[in-house]
């Protein structure tokens, strides 16, 4: 419901507030249970010795992206404990997987399942967010330069509000004969 003086009537409102502004859970009691899925991706930029040393196992702290991927699944499985408003959901499925890009960047994806009444975009999110720490963490001895960015929903299914895909803008240099996937 629009209120008065909005142009439009079916402006969209923000769901987690009420109408006197007050932060909120959302009521998702009469909503039916249905299949959904999100997609999340990170980057994290760093020296390309630091990724030269994570892609052979040299880094001290250990396996980076074995540690990372978990770090990730937890965080998936947590979200409803770090983001205030989330519903906790019963993940049944939170992946977590790496791809070289170019000489200097790791990108980050999640993929998380739930049969639930409410999406999981945020857990995903989460998940890509974690990893992505857990690797600055995991290498900080060797490069404190790193940086973490373009955390970003690429996918979601299910629910009321049905499919989102992100639209991909090819962008120079972002591919090159160097990407390589580590899952």
């Amino acid at each position: 419901m629009a209120r008065p003086g909005n142009r439009k009537a079916t402006a969209p409102q923000l769901s987690h507030v009420d109408e006197r502004g007050r932060a909120r859970m959302v009521d998702v009691s009469a909503k039916p249970v249905t299949e959904r899925e999100a997609v999340a991706r990170s980057r994290i930029r760093m020296k390309p010795q630091t990724l030269r040393l994570i892609r052979s196992g040299k880094i001290a702290k250990g396996e980076v992206l074995a540690v990372a991927r978990v770090a990730g699944i937890i965080a998936a499985k947590r979200t409803a404990e770090l983001i205030p408003l989330c519903h906790p959901l019963a993940v049944e499925v939170a992946a977590v997987d790496f791809t070289v890009r170019g000489r200097d960047t790791l990108e980050i994806e999640a993929r998380v399942k739930v049969s639930g009444k409410t999406g999981v975009e945020m857990e995903a999110l989460t998940a890509v967010s974690a990893a992505a720490l857990t690797v600055y963490d995991m290498c900080k001895a060797v490069d404190r330069e790193m940086v973490i960015g373009e955390i970003r929903l690429i996918e979601k299914r299910g629910g009321r509000s049905g499919e989102f895909r992100r639209r991909q803008k090819p962008r120079p240099g972002l591919k090159s004969r160097a990407d390589a996937s580590l899952r």
